[in-house]
Parts: C-alpha cells; sequence; structure tokens
C-alpha cells in the first residue's frame, strides 16, 4: 500500500512540477492572478494563457542557454 501510494506521489509530482519547477510556480500565480482579477470583477480570461506563453518561452530559452 505504500508503495503504491509513493508512486502516486511521484507520478504526480513529475506530472506537475517536471524538470522546471518555475512553470508550475508560474501557472499557479497565474492561476491566483486570473481567481484575483474575477474577484475584482475585472476581465480575466487573458491572464493565464499570457502566463503559460511568456512562462514557456522562458523556460525554452534558459533550456537553450543551458546547453
Amino acid at each position: 500500500m505504500i508503495g503504491a501510494l509513493r508512486g502516486f506521489v511521484r507520478f504526480w509530482y513529475g506530472f506537475v512540477i517536471g524538470d522546471d519547477w518555475t512553470v508550475a510556480a508560474a501557472v499557479a500565480a497565474g492561476f491566483v492572478g486570473t481567481w484575483l482579477l474575477l474577484r475584482a470583477h475585472l476581465t480575466a480570461w487573458w491572464l493565464l494563457p499570457l502566463v503559460v506563453v511568456v512562462i514557456t518561452g522562458v523556460s525554452l530559452r534558459r533550456s537553450l542557454t543551458r546547453g
């Protein structure tokens, strides 16, 4: 039972965090920012796609410069 639970946690950690934890952190911040905009009764549909596009570009650039 413990082995199955450990495997479950490892799968989700690898799936969400993956190789670059900053992407997961940026997406989480994007969710929070979207929620905050909605709470302020502002249009929020644009924030999360913008965050994803920008952080993907940053992550790719960082990956390419590492070699």
